[in-house]
């Protein structure tokens, strides 16, 4: 036990000695000095060896025996403080006592930390060493503030005063050190207080929050904050979160109400609080005089209290007699199950606790209103944009207790803002000159927390702390928004119209998510026995929001709001088929299938939009806080009526009032443990103050519930026994009303899937099959329906056509030869079976096989079911008799079949929509039908994609447009090959369990096709990357196709014949030319010509075809030979060939050929360069489009030729493109 209980045996003796030595040579106070204080040789190097101790042993070890050491030294009183004071204001250029003075900032900084430790932190060090660490850091704190010889706080400030100096822009990481160190050790001491266990104790006074503030404001450290706050952005720029943690701490638990009070109201508050103290003494007075102790009351004391049916209860206790409330209280509480309380509640829990009121002197409230008004004035909107977007960024200063001390100042300062506003408009001139100056936007202000950034910062805080049980935050983000609430509700009640827009905007942004209305009724309807700051916080934030948004809805009355909406998941079942007509689960699967491929792009739709805007009804929205949980939580709140004040008695009454006659719910609040409490605030003996306000509003509000249960219960006696148990939403209507709530349903019903016989099963059997299903089905009555109306039918057409036959046979009139019977109207026997006519997919089979026909469309429930003109008497008869035949003699099938095998749903085009984004489809290109399915989802769609295929996320390529003659050419292909290979394979007929694993594998193989396509359909960022292959491919492939080209251009040229419109070629048809493909174009009489050059080279003559006018028949044109009379070579438009002009035209062209411009050499002939082309030297083949001799010599006539147009792999002529 003595290693555990003896603290001085706990240590390292060797670390004490170390550091008890460190200690002794900073300095101390001598008798030769007149007490004063004497630094050491070398107090520097002892200060930052102490600093090493602290960093290098406790930290590194996570231990606390150097801070041990150091607090039984007595070295923050003894040494740090002393040396501080010896650096006097006028020693401030001293840099010897400068560069003390930040050693013993670095040394309070980790003395005055706050010690958190959660339990599964702690260690044995650690329990032993905190609780001494505790009660040393209040002294530290004590000694700091209240130092006899120096301004402890002033001094530090100057300190960093150098480095606040320098510009921003120009600070060094030392001096960002100095700032946060600073700035750290005044957060140390407005954390550090009394703990629980010693509250109340005679060093309260000297470490409290009052003594707190009024050393703050002595030493300047208000002026600090403001400082660092206004210029957060300019001069300050990683303080933010240091400055809002001092804030928090000094600010939390503060009445900002009370806080800008005047002395008057102070005054008459402090009158009500004491008449409120007298009356309580007095009933205490009056209690033990009726029940004053007596010489007997020192004794123990049971009874017997009698119940109903002659049975007893046992009580204990005196009091019990004093009457039979007391004992029956008692009796209740013998019965109760009291929860044991748990551990202590958590050290972070308790120092963020913002709940516990704090009283403060009045000096310290006069200081800090001055700071507060101050800092709204000067330093509010600065530093919250700072810290919110430092925040919002994740920075790396911000760590997790940050968002929640964020949000409860952001609601601390709009409160204190609305106070200040309060207190002038009461007092009828402006608090301050900044109001003054800033009366035409007095919300100016408070701006930057009455964005839309902060709102939706605010809603993810709060869901997340509501997601992850964090309920001190979650506190924090209700008060926060509460607080805006009202702001905003103030601001819309101002005499300026911009305050009004600005308001209208703000609740337009607010109350536009209806997520955010579904959490504030989820917070509230799940409340679970949370603190009691958390009920009060999330009581009032209801309170609030459906008191702002009733206004609200009231004023605008077309208001919207943005309700999200689940994506649709396809479901591959048929719930309602199946209850409807008792499908088989094989049709089930087939019905699924089918209905999956024709549900494609609806679903695509849906993914793609998931919120939907809709009408707010305020009055349906009111009703989701009428729910038990909802009630349960009010309930919860309002049996802490004895502590409440005024306003949240209102709020309790005002829910229960709209419970009970807004929304006409009183059956909510009809149960025996509300009801017992509601009696008990107004009739027990610790009830309300009948004589005050709130006391007689809710002696008014109890009467009337109790006066409207009395008279349910009246009427309605089972009501009794229903105010033993919560109300379930199904019977509050009934209890409420009498009768049950009549609800109608404007559901559409769903349009069933028309069905069909499958191909190839004999027509005669078509009926049977049918009929074997519905008996299958147990559809007998829908089968002798079928019947009578057959019979019916046929009976009345039967009837009409004799009559015709009599008024032929009397020779009546000449337009009686021609008769047509009427149609007749198909009517159902009952409702069900005009459900059936339109549900039942089997009972619509049967009535289209037997000849009715159905007129509406689809989705029409009215549509008539009728028997045409074209069904004769033999045809009904024929039908009637059928059925009957298939119900007495069922046709037989083969093994393994079932009737049911031989019906399909009819098949459906399938319809592939393009993308959506494109924005080049136009008209019916938007949707291409390419396929159909059958019942079974087999079929080919000219893909080979299954419809029923779940792809990925975005739809195939749009198909290559094709003409329907190749189309159905592929299609065609595919079946002969389909044939070829069973015919190959000796005709075997797979069996059903291979088709369907062959089934299964083309689907798979499809889906991993789908899967792999993917975004490119849209334009993206990558389109406009480089690819140095993909050009090199795409430039070789264009060069070969040019020198393919021009090689067909020397062979036409040649030949004299240039072939368009070949069949190969991609479907590209001549313009204004009938006949078959391929059709050649040609030119004849083309004539040679001799060169009289010496070079003796041989061209040949360019051929130019024309289209004859009036001729019908000949497709090739022969060309006209006209002599050029100045003989001169033409190009093929006709020009000069030596002129400027027609060189850039002959460069074009021979560019388009893929051929050079130079000269033939000399004695190279046509027929050489036709050879240099088959052997593959296309890229030396000179090619010499027009003669070129010399001017000076004779030359034959040049016959003009018209240029050739390039159009794809064609060349045409100019006339052709006119025609």
């Amino acid at each position: 036990m003595e290693e555990y209980l003896g603290l001085r045996n706990s240590l390292d003796v060797e670390i004490q000695a170390y550091i008890t030595s460190l200690v002794s040579a900073l300095g101390g106070r001598g008798a030769d000095e007149d007490g004063r204080y004497v630094l050491g040789d070398d107090a520097i190097a002892c200060l930052k060896d102490i600093r090493r101790w602290l960093r290098l042993y406790d930290e590194k070890t996570n231990r606390l025996d150097v801070a041990r050491c150091l607090a039984e030294a007595n070295v923050v009183k003894g040494d740090l403080l002393e040396i501080l004071s010896l650096w006097r204001e006028d020693t401030q250029n001293d840099r010897y006592l400068a560069k003390l003075a930040l050693a013993c900032l670095e040394l309070l900084v980790p003395l005055t930390w706050p010690l958190d430790k959660s339990d599964d932190q702690m260690t044995v060090n650690h329990h032993r060493h905190m609780p001494y660490l505790q009660d040393a850091q209040i002294w530290y704190k004590q000694e700091i503030l209240q130092h006899e010889q120096a301004k402890i706080l002033r001094t530090v400030i100057r300190i960093g005063l150098p480095s606040m100096a320098v510009p921003l822009s120009e600070r060094s990481n030392r001096d960002h050190g100095i700032i946060k160190l600073i700035l750290y050790f005044i957060r140390n001491l407005a954390i550090i207080s009394l703990p629980p266990n010693l509250q109340g104790t005679e060093d309260e006074s000297q470490v409290s929050r009052a003594a707190t503030i009024e050393a703050f404001h002595y030493q300047d450290i208000f002026h600090l904050l403001l400082t660092i706050g206004s210029g957060i952005k300019e001069d300050f720029d990683q303080e933010d979160m240091v400055v809002l943690e001092i804030l928090y701490h000094i600010l939390k638990g503060v009445d900002p109400d009370r806080l800008f009070q005047s002395d008057h109201q102070k005054e008459h508050r402090k009158a009500d609080e004491l008449e409120a103290l007298l009356k309580k003494e007095a009933a205490m007075v009056r209690s033990y005089t009726k029940n004053r102790p007596t010489r007997h009351s020192r004794f123990g004391t049971m009874i017997w209290i009698k119940r109903g049916n002659d049975r007893v209860s046992t009580v204990c206790g005196q009091d019990v007699l004093r009457d039979d409330y007391r004992g029956l209280a008692k009796m209740d509480e013998s019965k109760k199950w009291k929860k044991p309380k748990s551990g202590r509640k958590k050290a972070e829990d308790r120092k963020n606790d913002a709940d516990v009121n704090v009283t403060l002197t009045r000096s310290a409230e006069k200081h800090l209103r001055l700071f507060v008004a101050e800092f709204l004035d000067s330093a509010f909107n600065p530093l919250f944009f700072h810290a919110h977007r430092a925040i919002e960024r994740e920075e790396d200063r911000v760590l997790r207790g940050h968002s929640r001390q964020f949000f409860y100042l952001v609601s601390w300062f709009l409160k204190a803002d609305r106070a200040r506003r309060k207190a002038a408009r009461e007092s009828r001139r402006p608090s301050n000159d900044a109001d003054a100056d800033a009366d035409s936007s007095p919300f100016a202000l408070i701006a930057s927390v009455l964005t839309q950034e902060v709102f939706i910062t605010l809603n993810r805080f709060m869901q997340t702390s509501y997601d992850e049980h964090e309920w001190q935050d979650l506190k924090s983000g209700m008060r926060c928004f509460t607080q805006i609430l009202l702001t905003v509700q103030e601001m819309s009640e101002s005499a300026l119209e911009d305050d009004q827009s600005i308001a209208e905007n703000i609740l337009s942004r607010l109350f536009y998510e209806e997520t955010t209305h579904e959490r504030i009724v989820g917070i509230v309807r799940y409340y679970n026995n949370q603190d009691f700051g958390y009920l009060d916080a999330c009581t009032e934030l209801a309170h609030v929001h459906l008191r702002v948004l009733e206004a609200y809805s009231k004023q605008n009355v077309e208001m919207q709001v943005r309700a999200r909406r689940s994506i649709r998941k396809r479901k591959k079942k048929a719930v309602e088929t199946t209850t409807t007509n008792n499908e088989t689960e094989k049709d089930v699967h087939q019905a699924a299938d089918v209905e999956g491929v024709e549900r494609d792009d609806d679903d695509t739709a849906r993914a793609e939009q998931t919120s939907v805007e809709r009408r707010f009804d305020f009055t349906r929205f009111a009703t989701k806080f009428m729910k038990q949980g909802c009630i349960d939580t009010f309930v919860a709140f309002t049996r802490y009526y004895q502590e409440l004040n005024p306003e949240q008695l209102k709020r309790t009454h005002r829910f229960f009032y709209r419970v009970a006659f807004k929304s006409e719910l009183s059956v909510m609040l009809y149960r025996v443990d509300i009801i017992q409490l509601l009696n008990k605030m107004i009739k027990g003996p610790e009830s309300l103050d009948m004589h005050s306000h709130e006391g007689k509003q809710w002696e008014e509000l109890v009467r009337q519930l109790f006066k409207k249960m009395i008279r349910i219960i009246e009427k309605r006696p089972q009501m009794i026994v229903e105010l033993l148990f919560s109300k379930i939403p199904g019977t509050v209507h009934f209890l409420e009303h009498g009768f049950v709530k009549q609800t109608t349903t404007s559901r559409k019903p769903r349009v069933p899937a028309e069905l069909e016989i499958k191909p190839g099963v004999e027509e005669d059997r078509h009926i049977g099959i049918v009929v074997v299903v519905l008996q299958q089905q147990n559809q007998h009555d829908a089968l002798q329906w079928v019947k009578k109306v057959l019979m019916d039918a046929f009976n009345e057409r039967y009837q009409l056509e004799a009559e015709h036959a009599v008024r032929l046979a009397e020779g009546g009139d000449e337009s009686a030869s021609v008769f047509e019977c009427p149609p007749i109207d198909v009517k159902p026997d009952n409702q069900a079976r005009r459900e059936a006519m339109f549900k039942n997919n089997k009972l619509r089979l049967l009535m289209t096989l037997v000849g009715f026909e159905r007129i509406g469309t689809n989705e029409d429930t009215e549509a008539k079911w009728i028997i045409p003109s074209s069904i004769s008497t033999e045809d009904l008869q024929k039908a009637h008799k059928a059925i009957e035949v298939a119900e007495t003699t069922p046709p037989i099938f083969e093994e393994g079949q079932k009737a049911e095998d031989f019906i399909r749903r009819k098949p459906t085009p399938r319809v592939l929509r393009r993308g959506q984004f494109d924005d080049e489809s136009e008209g019916d290109d938007d949707f291409i039908v390419i396929g159909g399915r059958d019942g079974d989802g087999n079929g080919d769609d000219g893909d080979g994609l299954e419809a029923e295929e779940e792809g990925g996320l975005f739809p195939p390529d749009a198909p290559s447009r094709k003409r329907k003659s190749d189309a159905l050419e592929e299609i065609k292909r595919k079946r002969r090959s389909r044939q070829q290979k069973e015919a190959d394979g000796g005709g075997e007929v797979l069996t059903e369990t291979e088709l369907d694993e062959k089934r299964k594998a083309r689907l798979e193989a499809n889906r991993k096709k789908l899967l792999k396509i993917k975004s490119d359909l849209f334009v993206h960022e990558s389109d406009d990357e480089e690819n140095e292959q993909r050009d090199q491919d795409f430039f070789a492939k264009e060069e070969e196709r040019r020198r393919k080209q021009g090689f067909k251009v020397l062979e036409a040229l040649e030949k004299g014949v240039i072939v368009l419109g070949d069949n190969d070629d991609e479907g590209e048809e001549d313009d204004g030319e009938d006949g078959e493909n391929g059709r050649q174009r040609g030119a004849t009489g083309s004539k040679k010509r001799k060169s009289k050059s010496t070079k003796g080279t041989t061209t040949s003559k360019i051929a130019s075809r024309k289209r004859r006018k009036g001729s019908s028949s000949s497709s090739q044109m022969l060309l006209d030979e006209d002599e050029d009379d100045d003989g001169m070579a033409v190009n093929l438009d006709g020009s000069n060939a030596s002129s400027p002009a027609a060189v850039p035209q002959q460069k074009q062209l021979s560019e388009m050929f893929d051929t050079p411009q130079e000269q033939s050499k000399p004695g190279s002939s046509s027929s050489e360069q036709m050879a240099r082309k088959k052997s593959g030297e296309s890229a030396s083949v000179p090619v010499n489009l027009v003669g070129d001799e010399d001017e000076d010599e004779e030359e034959e006539d040049v016959i003009p030729v018209r240029r050739r147009r390039l159009i794809g792999p064609f060349v045409e002529d100019d006339d052709d493109s006119d025609e």
